[in-house]
């Protein structure tokens, strides 16, 4: 084979890490609703049609997220709540109470963080690491999995898939988190585009967010359960939403190719 010219190497040398880079961040363009919609509806979160899940992302939170589960309570819904591992293992009495109440956990990864630069190691361990804390103190294995700020990369994607996890993102928000969120406008910005089989995210807690705007979510919540019921359609959490965890779909898979599978 003949040499490669100095120019071709030095193109190759800058053409790899950009190959990288686009190989990393590259799953994050799910981030945009309408790509999602469009070619990802499962990872959208769509469902059956007759259902909205409800979720929740960056507690737990000891100040805000009791609040919610009370909420909740009074309006007789249970929902899905993605936690963040490093506050899973700070706060165990408000996870425990999370599962008690009927409600699911999901992880949010271990901590809430911006996946600039490739970690494969780290965000499966973290992954794997949320895991084993939520199932310790609740006795329950969580089946759902949505990254820090809704940015998908491939790291994250395959420490969930490593995990046994499905990854979910939403079809539908509040923008909660801002300053100027307003129950008014956190239950508009949601109603703009929900639909049957739709998935909610709101927050419960302002850790990573602007402080107290999650009081904006709390007081929306009536308001937008009402919603969903008079339109006729349920709200609870993922599990109740018609979606296939990854590790079932991976049983599923496995029992097709040995036919051990039930039809």
């Amino acid at each position: 084979m003949s040499p490669v010219p100095g120019g071709s190497r030095r193109t190759a040398a800058l053409l790899l890490p950009a190959g990288a880079a686009l190989a990393h961040i590259g799953p994050a363009a799910t981030w945009l609703p309408g790509v999602r919609r469009l070619l990802l509806p499962g990872l959208a979160g769509a469902g059956g049609p007759g259902h909205i899940a409800l979720t929740f992302d960056d507690g737990p939170d000891p100040v805000s997220t009791p609040r919610f589960l009370d909420a909740l309570d009074a309006l007789g819904v249970r929902a899905t709540f993605f936690v963040v591992g490093e506050h899973v293992v700070r706060h165990p009495g408000v996870v425990r109470e999370t599962a008690r109440r009927g409600h699911e956990l999901g992880v949010h990864g271990w901590r809430h963080d911006r996946p600039w630069r490739p970690a494969f190691a780290r965000d499966a361990a973290g992954v794997a690491r949320t895991v084993r804390a939520v199932h310790d103190l609740t006795g329950h294995r969580p089946r759902w999995y949505r990254p820090p700020y809704g940015i998908l990369t491939t790291g994250r994607w395959l420490a969930a898939r490593r995990a046994g996890l499905r990854t979910v993102l939403w079809s539908a928000w509040g923008r909660d988190w801002t300053a100027d969120a307003t129950p008014a406008s956190v239950r508009a910005r949601v109603t703009a585009d929900l639909r049957g089989g739709g998935t909610v995210l709101l927050h419960d807690s302002d850790r990573c967010s602007a402080p107290g705007c999650w009081h904006a979510a709390l007081e929306a919540l009536p308001a937008l359960v009402r919603d969903c019921r008079a339109a006729g359609l349920s709200v609870g959490p993922l599990r109740e939403h018609g979606l296939t965890p990854a590790g079932a779909r991976a049983r599923t898979r496995a029992a097709c190719r040995t036919g051990t599978g039930a039809g």
